[in-house]
């Protein structure tokens, strides 16, 4: 899997910034047809983001939409606008039941077929941002194999909690937790909800060294000033990367070939699932080190 450490969102009827796509260093750049982009200009906006699909993965980002959700009566049309060859992925927004992502699958599934796309190429993100959708998170992120990610959305949550968008105010406090573990446990990564105080670095390095404690492995950004330390601080630190080695090498070398299940490191006992977990570790920064370097 490839990293998901920033998820660059851009506007799909904006013309200057989707021009900027292609110097943006995101692992995954979102060109968005939803609620950045009003409905009388949502038509311009399927042709722009259409034509600007190839330069947006140019510097190597993964490209993905954000369509609008299926209440709206926008989807098809949205789809239809923008499955191809050139698009790596879809995000549905207000991605409130397992139901939803079914059907949104099997659209997929249609136009790929119609567009000589390689079936299930496609992928979903599900953006959980109301009260339903934690509800139903875990069952939707299990309803197709698509689905590589959950992402929070934490202003949405608390318009839809009625209270005060603001993304510190305790009602998101068990959502945000709760989409983490919902994405760990359906095996999907999690993406943690925008931080909109680009001009506050400390706040934003702050919230985010919590978000990768809570199981977070990559955010949405908003601003290219937010990319640098979202890199920085959803990767491994030097020191795990080292601890992660060390129970590598030591279960390698000395547990499996006496068939033992632990095997003590300074201490502490290594086991099978301590072992999976340096070796998953070990496997991100290779990751994220191509993704730099590309």
């Amino acid at each position: 899997m490839r990293p998901r450490r920033s998820v660059f969102y851009i506007p799909g009827n904006n013309p200057k910034l989707l021009g900027k796509a292609e110097g943006i260093r995101a692992d995954v750049i979102t060109l968005d047809l939803e609620d950045s982009v009003p409905m009388s200009e949502k038509p311009r906006a399927r042709e722009l983001t259409r034509a600007h699909l190839v330069p947006a993965g140019s510097s190597g980002a993964q490209v993905y939409c954000r369509i609008n959700p299926w209440a709206s009566g926008q989807t098809e049309v949205d789809l239809q606008a923008i499955v191809g060859p050139d698009l790596d992925g879809v995000c549905l927004p207000k991605a409130d039941h397992p139901d939803e992502v079914v059907r949104l699958a099997e659209a997929l599934s249609r136009l790929e077929l119609e567009r000589g796309v390689p079936e299930g190429s496609t992928q979903i993100q599900l953006l959980i941002e109301t009260a339903r959708g934690l509800m139903h998170c875990y069952d939707a992120a299990q309803a197709s194999p698509r689905v590589e990610a959950l992402l929070f959305g934490a202003l949405d949550f608390a318009r839809d909690m009625g209270v005060h968008p603001e993304p510190r105010a305790a009602v998101v406090a068990y959502p945000r937790a709760q989409v983490a573990v919902a994405a760990r446990a359906a095996r999907r990564t999690a993406i943690d909800s925008v931080f909109p105080g680009y001009q506050d670095p400390e706040g934003f390095e702050a919230d985010t060294l919590l978000s990768r404690e809570l199981g977070y492995e990559g955010r949405i950004v908003i601003h290219p000033a937010q990319l640098a330390p979202t890199h920085r601080l959803y990767a491994p630190s030097d020191e795990e990367i080292e601890w992660a080695r060390q129970v590598v090498e030591v279960f390698e070398q000395v547990a499996m070939p006496q068939g033992l299940g632990a095997v003590p490191l300074e201490g502490t006992m290594v086991d099978i699932p301590v072992y999976e977990a340096a070796r998953r570790l070990l496997c991100r920064r290779v990751d994220m080190d191509v993704r730099t370097e590309a």
